[in-house]
């Protein structure tokens, strides 16, 4: 055989190897591929941003959790919101439920004078009235509040002329409640161990410009 030839047929058995050690540790392609990784020490602009979805607005859950989205008690917190942005719903509602027990166990006992400052002056007047006659007919409560098994809004309104809000609260409490001959304590009405539940429709107000937190109970109801 020519010795060429042979020289050729070495060279190609040699090509033929390489191409086989190549395939076994890169692979092969074929078809569509995916675009390479980017370096990390590839310039900024050639890196691919990644996609991100953007959601602006979205509902306020500190109304929404409370009352319908879009209802117009939601569209009234929401201006309460604007005109007072320190103000919250659930905050509110927390101390709602504070006032609402405080309020009920001073009336229940007769102690006016420690809940003037969280009464308007019609709602004083209608809850001293009650505790007057009380008085007159030598009678006395004895009242335990047990819990509130219920709260929840029922309606909001804000006037953009005044800036002010009323938000009216539904609550479902539970409690004991005795009526008692002041002089001997015999009883009147009612069992210390029965557990009453009461529902009351409360509504309080506030200018939500004004400097002080503090809300006033405006009307009362069932």
């Amino acid at each position: 055989m020519d010795p060429a030839v042979i020289q050729l047929l070495i060279l190609a058995g040699i090509a033929v190897f390489l191409i086989l050690r190549l395939r076994a540790v890169l692979g092969t392609r074929d078809g569509f591929e995916s675009k390479p990784l980017p370096r990390e020490d590839a310039p900024e602009g050639s890196r691919p941003k990644p996609q991100f979805e953007v959601i602006e607005g979205g509902p306020d859950t500190d109304i929404t959790d409370h009352v319908p989205e879009g209802s117009d008690q939601a569209k009234a917190l929401a201006r309460m919101k604007a005109a007072d942005p320190d103000f919250s719903v659930s905050e509110f509602l927390q101390g709602a439920r504070g006032a609402y027990e405080m309020i009920l166990m001073a009336f229940e006992s007769s102690d006016m004078d420690s809940i003037l400052p969280f009464l308007s002056r019609d709602v004083f007047n209608s809850f001293d009235e009650v505790v007057q006659l009380r008085e007159q007919q030598g009678l006395r409560v004895d009242a335990t509040f047990v819990g509130l098994r219920e709260i929840a809004i029922v309606d909001a309104v804000f006037d953009e002329d005044s800036t002010e809000g009323e938000i009216t609260i539904k609550f479902v409490g539970e409690l004991t409640s005795v009526v008692r001959k002041a002089d001997s304590g015999e009883v009147v009405e009612g069992d210390p161990n029965e557990i009453k539940r009461q529902r009351d429709v409360w509504t309080f107000a506030r200018d939500m410009t004004s400097d002080s937190p503090n809300w006033k109970l405006v009307a009362t109801g069932e």
